[in-house]
């Protein structure tokens, strides 16, 4: 029954594993997408900047449907979101193949379709793990689902590089297309316990409006919020920006660079596997303070120190990361009102992503303006401050409204 399904792992439960099959599909198709259309340049099918169109336009298209997302997966039904998104999702694949090096326009038209699916699967998925998930297990179903993104990061590359040596880039967006299918249709409904109980029909502004005032409802949420944005527009985007510089300046060696980001997607995969067993006393200052643990990344690219501190700077980067994520996730889908929690998670995400190329398109004018290293260690210090700042909060101690972490 409940408790005998609790102690279970997570991944034996039918429900959660077509689940997690569908995430881990769409996460790999939205990774690949950028790598495939960056192996088109190195063929001479695009340009740099062609490449560049298409990435914008793919961002454009997530940002705009992630806040949709959010309300539709509200309104309706969350694997109905997931379906419809995936489906979109898969048709852009086709057109992608078909525009690519023909036409331009059909290309970022189709890159945008691919974008939009993209960003109105996050919240539904978020939203349909606590239908499928009860709450006892759900911080290690999170841990699974981050577990599965990192995985391919790792691997991804390698594999993408290979498929390329036996398949047209063509055929590899073909094959995109065929992993959003697997997103859209393995998942399958979920209990019913946090679906919308009425189907609503007002206006979109206002219902996702319902959702802004229930996120300002959890001063937790508003305080990790606004510390998360604050470290990547700083931390991330500058680590984005310097990292290459420092490695090719600094060190000679396109190796650091290459050492570094692995380190950072291993320190992130033992985070997951570390979260998933882990409850610490104060779980919403102890993800705070993992966060914060982010500046040494930035920190470690201010001085002339052996490739290894950074490296391992990093892999604590990665670590920190996860042990954030994974209770962060968690805690709003126990504490967020269920018929508004994709519009919660949609306005998490659409601040989180939204703001990465905003600082990515200011960190390298702030250099060329200031310097290297006072960019980063003003990073790394707003990266150390700004997750203590909202640790403050006295519901950031637990990520909770109440006095004490539900079970």
């Amino acid at each position: 029954m409940p408790g005998k399904r609790g102690r279970s792992p997570v991944l034996l439960d039918v429900a959660f594993l077509r689940l997690w099959c569908g995430a881990t599909a769409s996460g790999l198709a939205t990774w690949a997408l950028p790598f495939v259309l960056g192996l088109a340049v190195l063929e001479r099918v695009l340009t740099a900047t062609e490449l560049g169109l298409l990435l914008a336009a793919r961002t454009a298209g997530f940002l705009v449907a992630v806040p949709v997302g959010g309300v539709l997966a509200d309104r309706h039904s969350r694997r109905g979101a997931v379906l419809w998104a995936g489906l979109a999702a898969a048709a852009s694949a086709p057109l992608l193949a078909a525009g690519l090096g023909r036409s331009m326009a059909l290309t970022a038209v189709a890159a945008a379709v691919a974008g939009c699916g993209q960003g109105a699967c996050r919240p539904a998925f978020q939203a349909l793990t606590a239908e499928v998930v009860e709450e006892g297990r759900r911080q290690q179903a999170n841990a699974a689902m981050t577990l599965a993104v990192r995985v391919t990061t790792l691997v991804g590359p390698g594999l993408a590089a290979l498929l390329a040596v036996l398949l047209h880039i063509r055929g590899l967006l073909l094959g995109l297309g065929l992993l959003w299918l697997v997103a859209a249709l393995v998942p399958g409904r979920g209990a019913g316990g946090a679906a919308p109980s009425a189907v609503r029909w007002g206006s979109f502004a206002a219902e996702f409006t319902e959702g802004v005032r229930e996120a300002r409802g959890h001063p937790w949420f508003v305080a990790g919020l606004g510390a998360l944005a604050a470290v990547i527009f700083t931390g991330y985007s500058a680590t984005g920006v310097a990292l290459p510089l420092v490695s090719r300046d600094r060190y000679g060696t396109e190796a650091v660079l290459a050492a570094a980001l692995t380190a950072y997607t291993a320190g992130a995969l033992a985070g997951a596997l570390v979260i998933a067993r882990w409850r610490p006393r104060a779980p919403g200052r102890a993800a705070l303070a993992a966060l914060a643990a982010y500046g040494v990344a930035p920190l470690s690219l201010v001085f002339a120190v052996h490739p290894a501190v950074v490296v391992a700077a990093f892999a604590v980067a990665g670590l920190g990361i996860e042990l954030f994520n994974v209770p962060w996730f968690t805690a709003v889908q126990r504490e967020v009102a269920p018929d508004r929690l994709a519009r919660v998670s949609s306005l998490d995400f659409l601040v989180s992503y939204g703001l990465a190329p905003a600082g990515l398109a200011l960190i390298a004018p702030a250099i060329d303006a200031f310097g290297l290293r006072p960019v980063l260690g003003a990073c790394a210090l707003v990266c150390f401050l700004a997750p203590a700042a909202a640790a403050l909060t006295p519901s950031a101690r637990n990520f909770s409204r109440r006095r004490a972490p539900a079970a």
